[in-house]
């Protein structure tokens, strides 16, 4: 990076660009850059096919519908990690989850719209882990995470793969048939692998994990991961402009 480029990101406002930090492990930010990226073109494959009418088994296959959700889990458990570092994981929540409301405002005018996507549910999250930090700090470490580990399966398959007789608890994870989002995480099951990360974040700030861990470094991919939020609301707008520029050609 170059001193023009350096003093241009730190003049940035935080919640426009986080440079890097002493505070911040790189490893971390990596993993994070690449389940955003991933997510990015995930979610270009879906303006492809929607929107330009590329064949429906671009996104719409085993390979894509098994993989999607344990990378969007792992950007979750990163970000439980992650709480453990946060200044102020209640003003971080806030910000996230108006990022989300933003969302839902620009895909509801695009008539596609994402009623509780990943920014709400991370700004949810945030601010749950805020009310329930305390208890999660005095659970056994390993046998909480298997409990979360448990919690998240069991209520994969018995509520979020299920419809039930209800209105107004989606965002809970109980949606009956006739609801839709185009971006859909809802507090339950999501909820209990953000605590296992949470839980694991422990271990990371206690310095408990293999030196190389905290040594690491990895420039493109945690730049990426430390401005998830600020990509995931440019992404969008940007891969849909496209979209529209590939059906103009």
């Amino acid at each position: 990076m170059s001193e023009s480029e350096r003093a241009t990101r730190l003049r940035l406002p935080r919640w426009v660009w986080h440079p890097p930090s002493p505070t911040r492990l790189e490893v971390i930010d990596g993993l994070r850059g690449i389940s955003i990226l991933l997510m990015v073109l995930h979610h270009f494959g879906y303006d492809l096919v929607h929107f330009c009418g590329a064949p429906r088994a671009l996104i719409y296959n085993p390979l894509v519908e098994t993989l999607s959700p344990i990378f969007a889990g792992l950007f979750i458990f990163l970000s439980g990690v992650c709480c453990r570092f946060s200044h102020s994981n209640l003003k971080r929540g806030l910000v996230t989850f108006a990022g989300g409301m933003l969302v839902t405002l620009a895909t509801y005018i695009m008539d596609m719209p994402a009623w509780f996507g990943i920014l709400h549910f991370m700004g949810a999250a945030a601010i749950i882990f805020c009310v329930v930090r305390p208890l999660l700090d005095r659970l056994p470490r390993f046998p909480g995470v298997m409990v979360f580990a448990i919690l998240f399966t069991l209520s994969w398959i018995f509520i979020y793969r299920q419809h039930f007789a209800v209105d107004g608890l989606w965002w809970l994870g109980f949606r009956n048939a006739s609801f839709f989002s185009s971006d859909y995480f809802p507090i339950i099951p999501w909820i209990f692998v953000y605590f296992a990360g949470n839980i694991v974040g422990l271990w990371v700030t206690e310095k408990k994990l293999p030196p190389k861990f905290y040594s690491m470094r990895v420039p493109f991919l945690a730049d990426v991961g430390r401005n998830t939020l600020i990509i995931y609301l440019l992404h969008q707008p940007v891969l849909y402009g496209l979209s529209m520029i590939i059906n103009l050609i």
